[in-house]
């Protein structure tokens, strides 16, 4: 029984889809003015995380993740952001580009990252600026609804007519007026209403035609838009950083839960910050990493997977080469692990005793069922690749047994994600290369032994001789 830590109830809570066997996910995406750095890929390595382990307990998972290429401020990180310069104009200007080319060249470039890190696609990447349509619809209901206001060509969500407002993050009106430091827009009725459709400035390029103004739609309106087009008025489960959850996700059920009536999501699922030396990576503080420095310090993206993986997506975690370097040699432990398994699988090698895998996919499962509990899940793999390395050592582990351990790591393999170095295919070159030493090995021609081992040394392979024949592994 799978339960999930709610951020809206603040406990943990037996997940039950709204349509039996499927399941309607959305993830906040990428505001593509910019590179994703290994901070954000925190974030989505959770949502394909939930994905996976619901496919593998038998879910349809209808994941959908936007694209963010319109109207997300420079100034979101300190409060309502109604002000500002748009983030998508900026780097167009920085770059001499359109926003629409710097638009798709950083979507293809998270596109590409979420591939070398092995998340699996969404079911679908909608634009926001597909959907400016749909989110004038939803702010003209908002108004009927007397729950939203227009002047001079701007319209606001009025917060005092949401009285759940706050449920989430627990920033509730009450607590906000303590203190509170913020820039008010002078059209606004309360200080913390915010932004659904910004008149745009003469010289903005991105802006479309409404019945309030010529302009651009607020950051928060277009998760509302899009997750109503693909998911419903109520879907299961909503994802993000813990960053997201105020305001962004706080004013997402606000005005949906307004415009439908009906709640918005039944669970929602935050991710902790990856700090730098104990502070939050970002680009305003320029203590950022992509996945292109960890690759130039000779890291791959599994290692960076595994290393989020070895945390808990509740745990905030503070990034480090040493940790990252102890990843690494976990990573190539399970590599030589699984290949040592499948040269037994390979051969006819039998045993008295017989091997239980049964016991270590029940603790597996169990640790998935609690909260997503990764940390947990993997110690249990590294107690069963030391229990299997015992029994290698003794001949003790038959091919039979090896099958059944492979099978077990495949099976969860497809929730972990890892894509092994062994894993890729060997080409029939290196195995002519390799029987050819073998053979000459058997006949005692050591140089050309050791001339053939040199070889594919060079065509990217390593060799290990072993008990059980010769493994082979890519570089």
């Amino acid at each position: 029984m799978l339960k999930l830590f709610n951020s809206l109830s603040k406990i943990k809570e037996e997940f039950k889809p709204i349509n039996p066997g499927k399941v309607g996910m959305y993830s906040c995406g990428p505001t593509v003015y910019g590179h994703i750095h290994i901070g954000n890929l925190k974030s989505y390595i959770l949502s394909d995380l939930v994905k996976r382990y619901l496919e593998y307990s038998g879910y349809e998972v209808r994941l959908i993740k936007n694209i963010t290429d319109v109207g997300h401020l420079s100034e979101d990180d300190l409060g309502q952001a109604d002000s500002g310069e748009d983030k998508m104009l900026k780097a167009a200007l920085i770059e001499k580009k359109t926003p629409e080319e710097i638009a798709k060249f950083y979507e293809d470039y998270f596109k590409t990252t979420e591939k070398e890190m092995n998340i699996l696609p969404a079911q679908y990447f909608p634009r926001a600026t597909a959907h400016v349509p749909q989110m004038i619809k939803i702010i003209e209901g908002l108004i009927q609804k007397g729950c939203a206001y227009e002047k001079n060509g701007n319209v606001f969500f009025d917060v005092t007519k949401f009285s759940n407002y706050g449920k989430l993050s627990g920033n509730t009106l009450e607590n906000l007026k303590v203190g509170a430091r913020l820039e008010e827009h002078p059209d606004k009725k309360n200080p913390w209403d915010f932004a659904l459709w910004l008149k745009a400035p003469e010289k903005h390029i991105l802006k479309w035609e409404s019945p309030w103004s010529l302009g651009y739609p607020g950051w928060h309106i277009e998760c509302s838009a899009m997750s109503l087009e693909y998911l419903g008025n109520t879907f299961d489960i909503h994802t993000g950083g813990e960053d997201n959850i105020f305001p962004h996700h706080e004013a997402e059920i606000a005005q949906s839960e307004c415009y439908t009536g009906k709640k918005f999501a039944n669970f929602w699922l935050h991710t902790r910050h990856l700090l730098m030396n104990g502070e939050k990576m970002s680009r305003s503080k320029g203590n950022l990493y992509t996945l292109e420095d960890i690759k130039e310090k000779g890291f791959s993206a599994m290692d960076l997977r595994l290393l989020f993986l070895s945390s808990h997506y509740r745990s905030r975690l503070d990034f480090s080469w040493n940790a990252l370097e102890q990843a690494h040699k976990n990573l190539q432990r399970i590599n030589d692990f699984v290949l040592n398994l499948e040269a037994i699988a390979s051969r006819d090698v039998s045993s008295d005793s017989a091997f239980e895998v049964e016991n270590y996919q029940e603790r597996f499962e169990n640790a998935m069922d609690d909260d997503l509990n990764t940390p947990l899940a993997l110690s249990i793999l590294y107690e069963l690749i030391t229990e299997t390395n015992k029994k290698i050592s003794e001949n003790s582990l038959s091919s039979k047994d090896a099958a059944n351990i492979l099978a077990f790591w495949k099976k969860i393999n497809s929730i972990l994600g890892l894509v092994l170095s062994g894993q890729a295919e060997i080409p029939e070159e290196i195995k002519r290369l390799v029987k050819e030493r073998e053979e000459a090995r058997k006949g005692k021609d050591f140089k050309k032994s050791d001339d053939l081992r040199s070889l594919i040394e060079n065509k990217g392979y390593v060799l290990e001789d072993t008990k059980d024949g010769p493994v082979i592994k890519q570089k």
